[in-house]
């Protein structure tokens, strides 16, 4: 006799789960199948949050800052440095900053002016004796790039002299400097 035949002879000997099993309708499979597809196709439905960007995003333009050695923290960088990134926060144009290098003088303070017109900065901002003393001959080399300076210097066709003394002053007009750079692309 063969395995089949032997076990056709035996009487079943269900356990538990498979006679409830048994006893539940017959769509309760397919019902569970429905659900599972259900619950997959929600999930991969589901709208995806937007990701919080990493970074700003700016404009294309930039205004830069050029300090003595010590840097945006000097007592007369600190105001214009705050009211450039008071103005970068409400257009999102760039603001850098770079400091003098080596002797704090006007000819060394003309080569770091240059560099910043290279940088293709929309406007040059100065601040401190060097950087002050070398926006003239610097603007005179290159015509094209617009220099702010702050302190006492000789105003030219591409050369705004500020002279503000309080803080609140210096910070609310480089501020509108660099404010002005972004309407002028708007």
């Amino acid at each position: 006799m063969g395995r089949r035949a032997r076990d056709a002879q035996r009487p079943r000997r269900d356990t538990a789960v498979v006679r409830w099993l048994r006893a539940q309708p017959r769509w309760w499979p397919l019902a569970a199948v429905g659900l599972i597809v259900l619950v997959v196709v929600g999930w991969a439905l589901w709208p995806e949050a937007e990701p919080e960007p990493r970074q700003r995003e700016y404009r294309a333009e930039t205004a830069c800052l050029l300090t003595g050695a010590a840097g945006v923290a000097a007592p007369e960088a600190r105001p214009v440095w705050t009211g450039m990134q008071d103005a970068s926060l409400a257009t999102q144009v760039k603001v850098q900053f770079l400091e003098v290098d080596g002797p704090q003088t006007g000819e060394n303070a003309e080569t770091f002016l240059a560099s910043l017109v290279q940088s293709r900065c929309g406007v040059i901002l100065a601040v401190g004796e060097a950087p002050v003393r070398a926006v003239g001959p610097t603007a005179a080399r290159f015509p094209a790039a617009k220099f702010v300076a702050f302190g006492v210097a000789t105003p030219g066709p591409n050369v705004v002299v500020e002279e503000a003394t309080d803080p609140e002053s210096v910070q609310r007009r480089a501020r509108d400097v660099v404010a002005a750079l972004a309407s002028v692309k708007d």
